[in-house]
């Protein structure tokens, strides 16, 4: 199993190097959230690992580690924007931000995926499964995934017919029955197609 380390940070000779990863691409529901993250690696929490291999408690901790040791930036597109850009492009735009709302700019950042965001304030590199393979994009991974579920679980006490703090908003069986059941919210992405089929 492959487990995250510090060799891409250390490749590439700048300091400091950001991490960047995204949460929330997929759900019918909810904005799309990204976060970077500067490690030091003297002090880096044990344990940092792809935020999809981790249980919500254990993600919860780690975020809760990181806080007062690492740089932490998010970056959050709305829904509107997701309708409006598309998912792409909306990732992008949360990943522009959160770079940009780091406490110091990086000289470099390491983005999960193997595309680029275009106008990064830094040069960059597309990590493919880099949150499992680097430290920095595997704590982004968790900032935004804890992020984005304690906004999911927000938007549920309002909405708590569609089950979302519990499934952040995919696509799963008891959400389509919801929609069936309850009609389209404002939080929905209207140009996602099960969303937008209904609404025809």
């Amino acid at each position: 199993m492959t487990i995250p380390d510090f060799s891409f940070e250390r490749a590439t000779a700048a300091v400091p190097v950001a991490g960047v990863d995204e949460a929330g691409r997929g759900p019918w529901a909810g904005p799309v959230v990204a976060a970077a993250v500067i490690l030091d690696p003297s002090s880096t929490p044990a344990g940092l690992n792809d935020s999809k291999k981790l249980t919500a408690r254990r993600r919860a901790a780690l975020f809760a580690a990181l806080a007062p040791v690492a740089g932490i930036g998010v970056g959050i597109a709305s829904v509107e924007e997701i309708d409006r850009l598309n998912i792409l492009n909306a990732t992008y735009l949360a990943m522009r931000r959160a770079v940009d709302a780091l406490p110091e700019a990086p000289a470099f950042a390491l983005i999960d995926g193997n595309r680029l965001p275009p106008d990064l304030p830094c040069p960059a590199e597309a990590v493919v499964k880099g949150d499992a393979r680097s430290l920095s994009i595997a704590a982004a991974s968790i900032v935004a995934k804890v992020t984005r579920d304690r906004i999911m679980a927000a938007l549920a006490e309002t909405h708590p017919e569609y089950g979302w703090e519990s499934n952040a908003g995919y696509g799963v069986a008891a959400h389509r029955a919801a929609l069936i059941a309850h009609g389209v919210t404002p939080h929905h992405r209207r140009s996602f197609r099960p969303i937008h089929n209904m609404l025809r």
